[in-house]
């Protein structure tokens, strides 16, 4: 059975990764409900916030391949239950509507929004949430003559996981190229490498 799956996918930043991936859901037709990237909290390191409709089982496989990609360290699936995920929104409505109407002034206290730039002939708020609350939002504003609406890709961070934070570390910890290599013919050059 098809449910929303997050991806969230651990990488260095090389020039096309992203085509790369990309190449992995255009092949097997799979669409992208959401995608971000971002910074990490490691530096150098980068983390796409991918959302796909699909069973368990492609998704599997879908990890399995983004794992193969060179660029990428980890990938980790999860559903809605096992992350803690955030959207934002932008509503732009007419400035005269919320000046008469005290009913869109509640409306938006109620859904949390914030302004963010007042002009004459428009007002610009910003909420965040999931996206029923979203929607609901948008419903509400388009009565009062909503002119223009768009949302953020999802961002998500994962309830039961230290993401890729500590492996790093260790591989950073244990890396072999930081020991010094004790080469016993170093000191016998001159008599070794005669010409």
């Amino acid at each position: 059975m098809k449910q929303e799956h997050t991806l969230s996918v651990y990488t260095e930043n090389q020039v096309g990764l992203l085509n790369k991936i990309s190449i992995i859901f255009s092949r097997r037709k799979i669409s992208l409900e959401s995608f971000n990237s971002s910074p990490s909290e490691i530096e150098n390191i980068y983390r796409f916030t991918i959302v796909v409709n699909e069973t368990q089982d492609v998704v599997k496989n879908l990890v399995r391949q983004i794992e193969k990609i060179v660029d990428v360290f980890k990938v980790f699936s999860n559903t809605n239950d096992e992350i803690i995920w955030q959207q934002m929104a932008l509503y732009k409505v007419p400035t005269s509507v919320i000046m008469k109407e005290v009913k869109v002034e509640r409306l938006l206290r109620e859904y949390g929004a914030n302004v963010v730039v007042i002009r004459e002939d428009y007002t610009v708020f910003e909420a965040t949430g999931q996206n029923e609350e979203i929607n609901n939002l948008l419903k509400e504003l388009d009565k009062y003559g909503l002119i223009e609406f768009v949302r953020s890709s999802r961002i998500a961070i994962i309830k039961s996981s230290d993401g890729v934070h500590k492996k790093v570390l260790n591989m950073e910890k244990n890396d072999p190229r930081k020991s010094p290599i004790n080469n016993e013919f170093l000191s016998l050059k001159s008599k070794i490498f005669q010409m």
